[in-house]
């Protein structure tokens, strides 16, 4: 059964917002910069709690203590947000250790992407709405933060509703130096691409495209499938940037086990394709190649969907922080995407 879904109060000036480390660690130089960002252009006031504090190696050998940070962050009165401080690749494991009544009988404004998708996933399942913003990259890159990822990250913390996701007016792709402080490059946005001509309105599931993956290996963290009807399913590819062609494979087994059928739009990221980690230099035209493979794939399982591709949410530059969960509606007649 679908639940009820609830959209947690935004904060106010001055509240406190929690930090904690679901995943990874970050060092203590970007705390501080995002906890002084955090401070001096939203008013808000950071609280360390206990893994924000700990190394790698304490952080991957205590998935329960990991559980229990995020669940005291939730559960404090004091508290109005809660915020991870960075990615990773292991937060599956800290699933199992939540009490989702301790999450859901006090409603905090979560914020987080990336792995931290695995418990955006977890409080989709129990209804509860989270934001895609970190600690670091989103409030550490940049001499001064992006003045639209400032915009859409007021509307998470302040606002009742996301309202409508303009077009970036630029775009980044190379990763910022914190040791030189130099401008990264920025490319002017010539616009998404739109197919289907269908105005549809449904719930966003989804995220980070291998936590997605994980989430439809395990099966245990799924909703039900008929929670999905008119859904609208978001993507992004992270900076894994993974073969176009091992994303066709993911959706083609959701077409083959009946779930892709039952989304009515798609709402994919703008890929990032220059990361220091990846082991295959990705094409010029990756974002082309990507389009293809997924259109290939709609169209076989539901040539229907309203898709959009090149959004400003998750590993991109800049950002607007796509509450999952919350009712989003994508008008392709005038080429819009509002959160109600």
């Amino acid at each position: 059964m679908l639940p009820v879904f609830t959209t947690p109060p935004p904060l106010g000036s001055g509240d406190k917002i929690a930090i904690v480390a679901p995943s990874r660690p970050i060092d203590d130089s970007k705390l501080q910069r995002a906890c002084d960002r955090l401070r001096e252009t939203f008013s808000l006031e950071p609280v360390t709690f206990e893994t924000a504090t700990k190394d790698w190696e304490w952080l991957r050998d205590n998935p329960e203590a990991r559980a229990e940070d995020i669940m005291r962050a939730f559960e404090d009165p004091e508290i109005r947000g809660v915020i991870a401080v960075t990615g990773g690749d292991d937060q599956l494991r800290v699933l199992k250790h939540l009490d989702q009544k301790r999450l859901t009988s006090s409603p905090t404004r979560f914020y987080g992407f990336s792995d931290n998708d695995n418990l955006r996933l977890y409080l989709w399942k129990h209804g509860i709405v989270s934001y895609g913003a970190v600690l670091h990259p989103t409030l550490t890159v940049d001499p001064e933060i992006h003045p639209y990822t400032e915009r859409y990250l007021r509307r998470a913390f302040f606002d009742e509703s996301f309202g409508v996701v303009e077009p970036a007016p630029e775009w980044a792709d190379e990763w910022f130096d914190f040791e030189t402080e130099e401008p990264r490059e920025w490319h002017e946005n010539t616009g998404r691409t739109w197919y289907g001509d269908q105005t549809v309105t449904g719930r966003v599931w989804g995220g980070c495209f291998a936590i997605v993956k994980w989430h439809l290996q395990t099966g245990r963290y799924l909703p039900d499938s008929e929670d999905l009807d008119g859904a609208v399913l978001a993507l992004e590819t992270s900076e894994d940037t993974p073969l176009p062609r091992e994303v066709r494979y993911t959706l083609r087994t959701m077409g083959e086990r009946g779930l892709l059928e039952r989304f009515s739009g798609l709402i994919v990221g703008r890929p990032q394709t220059n990361s220091p980690e990846l082991e295959w230099e990705p094409p010029a035209d990756y974002d082309e190649q990507l389009r293809d493979e997924i259109c290939g794939v709609l169209d076989e399982y539901n040539p229907d969907a309203t898709t959009v591709f090149d959004v400003e949410f998750g590993h991109c530059s800049p950002i607007a922080p796509f509450p999952l969960g919350a009712k989003v509606t994508v008008d392709p007649t005038v080429r819009r995407i509002r959160f109600n």
